[in-house]
C-alpha cells in the first residue's frame, strides 16, 4: 500500500512539473506558452531549478525589444554542439513553448545549480534567425559598468547587475560609465563571441546579493521567472 501510495504521488508531481503554462497575447506572440521554471530540455542538458519560481527582478523590461523571442538551449537545441543535427536556423529553435535553461550543463561555478556548476543565465533568441536586426535593451535605468567585445553590464538602480552577451560589438549604442533609462537600445543580437561560434542569440544574466547558507553572497539567480512576467508585460504593450 505504501509502495502504491508513493508511485500515486510521484507521477502527480510528474505530471504537475511537465505542466505547459499558455497565456493569451497579441499577434506577435501568438500562441505565447512556456514550461515551468527550471524544466530544462531535453532532459540530458542538465537539473533545473524546479519550483523555484520567485520572481527576483520584478518589474524589469523584457531585454529584447520586441516580441516575439524565444527562451530555450543553444548547446542542446537543433545544430547547437550537444543537439540534433541541423541548422541553428531550423524552425523547432524559433517556435514556444519556452524552455527554461538556466543550471543547464555549464561548466561555470553555479552556488544556486545542482552539483554546483552551471550556465549563469538563460539564452533568448530573436524573432528570425538574423543577426544584427533585433535590438537589446536596458532592462530598468541604471548605468554601463562594463563593455567589452559582446559583452555590456549594466548595474540597475535595484543593485542587481545584468550582463548581455553576443551583441554586435559595432552596433552597441552606449558607453562605460554613462546612465541609462529603461527600454533604451544597447545594441543589436548577434552571435558575436569572438573566435569561438554560437548561435544568433541574447544571453541574459543577472546578479544579485542574497542569503545562500549561512552568508550573503553576490551570486547569479534564475532569470527566467522574472523574463516570463516582463515577457507577458510586454505582448500586453506595456513593457
Amino acid at each position: 500500500m505504501r509502495f502504491v501510495l508513493f508511485l500515486f504521488i510521484t507521477l502527480f508531481f510528474t505530471a504537475c512539473s511537465q505542466k505547459v503554462e499558455t497565456t493569451t497575447t497579441t499577434t506577435s506572440g501568438k500562441g505565447f506558452a512556456y514550461y515551468p521554471a527550471g524544466q530544462l530540455s531535453p532532459s540530458n542538458s542538465g537539473t533545473g531549478r524546479l519550483g523555484d519560481n520567485y520572481i527576483y527582478a520584478p518589474g524589469i523590461r523584457f531585454p529584447i525589444e520586441s516580441a516575439p523571442a524565444y527562451i530555450n538551449s543553444q548547446v542542446y537545441g537543433v545544430g547547437g554542439y550537444l543537439g540534433p543535427k541541423g541548422s541553428l536556423c531550423d524552425k523547432q529553435n524559433y517556435i514556444y513553448p519556452w524552455h527554461d535553461n538556466y543550471c543547464e550543463k555549464r561548466g561555470w561555478t553555479m552556488p544556486l545549480c545542482s552539483g554546483g556548476k552551471g550556465h549563469q543565465g538563460v539564452d533568448i533568441r530573436t524573432a528570425t534567425c538574423e543577426k544584427s536586426k533585433y535590438y537589446a535593451v536596458a532592462v530598468e535605468d541604471g548605468v554601463i559598468t562594463y563593455i567589452g567585445s559582446y559583452t555590456v553590464k549594466l548595474r540597475g538602480k535595484s543593485g542587481r547587475t545584468y550582463r548581455y552577451l553576443h551583441l554586435d560589438s559595432k552596433s552597441v549604442q552606449v558607453r562605460k560609465g554613462q546612465n541609462v533609462k529603461r527600454g533604451q537600445r544597447m545594441g543589436l543580437v548577434s552571435n558575436n563571441m569572438g573566435s569561438t561560434p554560437t548561435s544568433i542569440h541574447l544571453h541574459f544574466d543577472m546578479k544579485q546579493t542574497i542569503k545562500v547558507g549561512n552568508s550573503s553572497k553576490s551570486v547569479f539567480v534564475p532569470p527566467y521567472a522574472s523574463l516570463v512576467e516582463a515577457y507577458k508585460r510586454l505582448l500586453d504593450g506595456n513593457p
